[in-house]
């Protein structure tokens, strides 16, 4: 993995935007998955911002989801389909009809997701997914103990990932019990995996992913079986790195490196 330590959020946000950019001025119809939560609100806003000031056409560029709550209502504002037409197309002017989701209201949820999972294949596979990381180390929403192997599929969600998520819903009791994510089998089929995770809280799940051994007990992990896999942390989230020394110098010697 490529591991890039950032002043703050916004610098990572700023970066990224930056590499998405790039990806996007050489593949015009690049499909990017995108991420939700507030982590990657910088990278949205980033973008958002170069879009304004005519440095970047997303005229042909593609979504795609990383995950959606399973029984909430088409249109809820928490869905996440209702928070990436928010958060990412409309700020970008993206139509809906480049946005590639899984339905989470489907009357058959296990069948949604195996439709949703073969999608991505048939649009030809995701160029660049943005990624987040869980307190407990889970990305998407593939908890400890997933499998390395897992497809896009349904998914019960962890306590601790419930009151995570809370602070979204008015209460605790209104957050999903259940979700469709992408399996970790899935999410490693991307050609760039790009994860930014900022805040002293996640610094523990990061050093686990980056520098601790490969572990379902900690789904994060399977990023360094990826070919080109980029982990994004500011100082906060860095300060459980061991090699952050290491990881410095290799960014800064790289030679010619304007993004990831």
């Amino acid at each position: 993995m490529e591991i890039v330590i950032v002043p703050d959020a916004a610098a990572g946000g700023e970066l990224i935007a930056t590499a998405i950019a790039e990806l996007l001025t050489g593949k015009p119809d690049a499909l990017v998955g995108v991420a939700t939560g507030s982590t990657p609100l910088p990278i949205y806003q980033a973008l958002a911002a170069k879009v304004r000031a005519g440095a970047l056409d997303v005229s042909r560029a593609r979504i795609c989801q990383l995950d959606e709550y399973v029984g909430l209502p088409k249109g809820h504002p928490e869905s996440y389909r209702s928070v990436v037409l928010r958060e990412v197309l409309e700020p970008l002017g993206i139509s809906e009809s480049a946005f590639l989701g899984p339905d989470g209201s489907a009357s058959d949820i296990a069948a949604a997701a195996t439709a949703y999972d073969h999608s991505l294949a048939e649009a030809g596979g995701v160029d660049l997914q943005l990624l987040g990381i869980g307190t407990d180390g889970h990305i998407g929403f593939n908890e400890p103990c997933s499998s390395l192997a897992s497809r896009t599929r349904i998914k019960t969600l962890t306590e601790q990932t419930r009151v995570d998520n809370a602070r979204f819903f008015d209460s605790l009791d209104e957050v999903p019990h259940h979700v469709i994510t992408q399996g970790i089998g899935t999410i490693l089929e991307a050609r760039h995996l790009v994860l930014l995770a900022t805040g002293e809280a996640k610094a523990e799940a990061v050093a686990q992913a980056v520098e601790g051994p490969l572990s379902a007990f900690v789904p994060a992990s399977a990023l360094q079986l990826h070919p080109h896999a980029t982990v994004v942390v500011d100082e906060a989230a860095a300060t459980r790195l061991k090699l952050t020394d290491y990881f410095r110098a290799t960014y800064a010697a790289k030679p010619a490196w304007q993004s990831l």
